[in-house]
């Protein structure tokens, strides 16, 4: 009797146990499945650009993503297309978008290049790829809070080669100043639903079988308004780790549709073998290694006077 009783007693605590671990795991995955919801008071920031915009606005302003262990790659961009220059005229000015991290030597590094060059913009949030949304949004704050007098913004990549005398033609050219969008067009575009593939959504993440229409993250342009109105809306957005389709979503909600900026292709995302008659008439090309940036834009300068065939 006093046998049977324990055995009871042991199997009641065991069907307990599993029902606790049961329930545990239940409220776990809601924890996990529950959408993250940006916050437009997200926090400071630990570095700010010396920019004064009121006195001195530029005409473009090129806001590069960037990690903390890519002081290569801003080195390089400062010496070529990131220099600060007057192009037609006006005024063009690059600014780096940084996170933050555990690695204190890294992070004191990266505020006393900060201190150097006045070009970083930072917040403590954690500097990995699936916070590129959360780096944009710090950008288009940026812009909104303290720089909305620029015409133009252009976000990019460290990776990336950015003909700023091409860019800056075809924007004067285009003479649209509110509510302008441009970039790599992709107006149709579905969601990744292979669990293992680095853009991978799941269908809770967004519940939809089709993207709005968005510009490839590696390079688009915009008038300088759409920062405030994208920054704005961007709480009433499901949020994505997908930045450039985050941007679009909230592009979709503003009623603003990205457009063309010239009839020829001008931005590849894919890459482009390089010639100097050929990147006269791009705009932006990824896959562009700091080794190779310097002497693509090196080769590109000396080439402006020359004629190119067919030209």
């Amino acid at each position: 009797m006093t046998s049977l009783r324990v055995r009871v007693t042991y199997l009641s605590l065991v069907l307990l146990g599993a029902l606790c671990l049961y329930f545990s795991m239940c409220n776990l995955s809601a924890v996990q499945e529950e959408l993250y919801v940006f916050r437009r008071e997200n926090g400071g920031f630990l570095q700010l650009p010396e920019l004064d915009c009121e006195q001195n606005p530029p005409f473009l302003v090129l806001l590069v993503a960037s990690a903390q262990d890519q002081a290569l790659a801003r080195s390089v961009i400062r010496g070529t297309w990131g220099r600060e220059r007057l192009v037609r005229g006006k005024r063009i000015k690059t600014l780096f978008l940084l996170g933050a991290g555990p690695n204190k030597n890294l992070l004191r590094k990266v505020s006393q290049e900060g201190h150097l060059h006045r070009d970083i913009i930072q917040k403590d949030f954690v500097d990995t790829y699936y916070n590129l949304t959360l780096k944009t949004l710090m950008g288009m704050e940026w812009v909104h809070r303290f720089c909305p007098q620029a015409a133009f913004v252009m976000k990019t990549d460290t990776d990336m080669f950015v003909n700023v005398y091409y860019l800056t033609d075809l924007l004067l050219q285009k003479n649209r100043t509110a509510q302008f969008f441009t970039g790599f067009l992709k107006m149709n575009e579905f969601p990744i639903r292979k669990k293992y593939n680095k853009w991978f959504v799941s269908k809770f993440e967004y519940p939809w079988d089709k993207y709005p229409p968005f510009c490839s993250g590696t390079g688009y342009v915009f008038s300088s308004d759409i920062a405030g109105l994208v920054y704005n809306v961007s709480e009433s957005v499901p949020f994505l780790k997908l930045e450039d389709v985050f941007v679009g979503l909230c592009l979709a909600r503003l009623g603003v549709r990205p457009q063309p900026l010239h009839t020829e292709q001008t931005f590849f995302p894919e890459g482009l073998s390089f010639s100097p008659c050929r990147f006269r008439k791009v705009v932006a090309c990824h896959f562009v290694r700091p080794q190779d940036l310097l002497s693509y834009w090196h080769a590109l300068e000396r080439s402006l006077g020359d004629a190119c065939p067919g030209a």
